[in-house]
């Protein structure tokens, strides 16, 4: 295989770093980003900067326990479309040296340089010239590592944060890998690395050591896979993304809710979103799903295959509607989620399509006004005042999105989950935000 050159570019503290750079009085201040702070605050730790980091604060942490932590600390909302302009211009900057750039979170992404050498310069010069086109353009810092493959690269742009640059040459991959701790190994989480403990397994190196036929007899397939990428082994090509398979929205309230108009009006704002990314991306969906989330965490999905596929809000509504009535019935709701699958052209399916002319000729017409004046231009009645998340949000990770080109991409929050493919499946699930190194 011809030797590669793959830069992973990670941006340091994103969402705390934005906040710092954009009101200088919060730099070198612990900043905590994700909500209010006091002793009975709501919610999760979406990001902290690194002087808040130091007093143990991280991502996923409860705000409660962060304002224990530190009550001093300034803790902000967060603000989604500054995030997001900042994330576009990075990866615009990006783009400038390769048009081989996969974006895989706001704040980070994948390009392979192998073939810009002539014109900018060997993998650690392309890599400075980020670093200082990112500081100098956008006011942030990054990390880089520079290395053969994903993997590598991904490892070693961890490793010395805030505005570190790691290298490491072809063939000293797994000299690099080593001696790092096992948990720094793509998929190795705490119950897998557990069960290497078993086989005296601490680091990178040591499971490189072990027969492969001794992982897979423990692990699968997946041991087999977990053998090559301990050796610095990954063939996975820089890409644009997989085709979208889903896009959706989800909302948690800030106080759980029995409201039923409350709850219509909030599944109504998430269709509109939803729909509002179908369109402009040229596909239409053929499935809804509801996600829903209780005040014991409890989470339920429903599932319905629509008889057209549609790319407009109303049908989307009134599925997720009749999917959520009979689940909500006596429930304080905590988080409500719509979601849409089953993908297809909307070129394809045009034959088929059932919607009054007049109907179609209106939406498109408010989707035009939006990408002229902005996305606040036409909403609907019942929504304002709703206090929702912006309708037609959109999100650069979801290659859907990546497709509407020249559409505003704003999102206040990650996506929502895949569907999965049961249509009455129940699960615990813990809400785990974006992130951040």
């Amino acid at each position: 295989m011809t030797n590669r050159t793959i830069l992973h570019v990670d941006l340091d503290a994103f969402f705390a770093a934005v906040e710092q750079r954009d009101r200088p009085e919060l730099r070198g201040r612990p900043v905590v980003v994700g909500g209010a702070g006091s002793e009975d605050a709501r919610g999760v730790v979406s990001a902290a900067s690194y002087e808040a980091r130091r007093f143990g604060i991280h991502s996923a942490m409860s705000l409660r326990e962060a304002y224990r932590r530190c009550p001093d600390a300034v803790f902000l909302p967060v603000d989604g479309r500054r995030y997001q302009q900042a994330s576009r211009d990075v990866m615009a900057i990006l783009r400038r040296f390769t048009p081989l750039v996969e974006p895989i979170s706001i704040d980070e992404a994948f390009l392979d340089v192998s073939a810009s050498a002539a014109l900018f310069g060997d993998g650690p010069t392309i890599a400075r010239r980020i670093k200082t086109e990112v500081r100098e353009e956008v006011g942030l810092t990054a990390s880089v590592g520079v290395a053969g493959t994903k993997l590598v690269a991904k490892i070693a742009s961890d490793l010395r944060k805030p505005d570190g640059l790691v290298v490491v040459s072809w063939g000293e991959e797994a000299a690099f890998l080593g001696p790092l701790p096992i948990g720094r190994l793509w998929g190795v989480g705490e119950k897998t690395a557990a069960a290497l403990a078993e086989y005296s397994v601490r680091t990178i190196g040591d499971l490189a050591a072990l027969p492969p036929d001794l992982v897979v007899r423990r692990f699968g397939k997946h041991g087999a896979s977990l053998v090559e990428r301990a050796r610095g082994l990954d063939p996975d090509p820089v890409h644009d993304g997989d085709p979208a398979k889903s896009v959706g929205h989800e909302h948690t309230f800030d106080v759980d809710t029995s409201d039923m108009e409350v709850i219509e009006r909030t599944l109504l704002g998430m269709a509109e979103g939803v729909a509002g990314r179908l369109r402009p991306a040229g596909v239409r969906a053929g499935t809804v799903t509801v996600k829903i989330r209780d005040d014991s965490f409890r989470t339920i999905t429903r599932q319905r295959t629509l008889t057209e596929p549609t790319d407009l809000t109303d049908p989307i509504y009134s599925t997720a509607l009749a999917l959520a009535r009979p689940e909500v019935r006596g429930m304080r709701v905590r988080l409500l989620g719509v979601t849409a699958s089953n993908l297809g052209e909307r070129e394809q399916l045009s034959l088929f399509d059932a919607t009054e002319p007049r109907h179609r000729r209106a939406v498109e017409a408010a989707d035009s006004l939006r990408r002229r004046y902005g996305e606040g231009t036409v909403t609907r009645g019942r929504l304002l005042g709703a206090g929702l998340p912006a309708p037609f949000e959109r999100d650069p990770r979801n290659p859907l999105d990546r497709r509407s080109r020249g559409v505003p991409v704003d999102s206040d929050e990650p996506p929502a989950d895949q569907p999965g493919r049961d249509t009455q499946a129940d699960t615990e699930v813990d809400e785990i935000p974006p992130d951040e190194a």
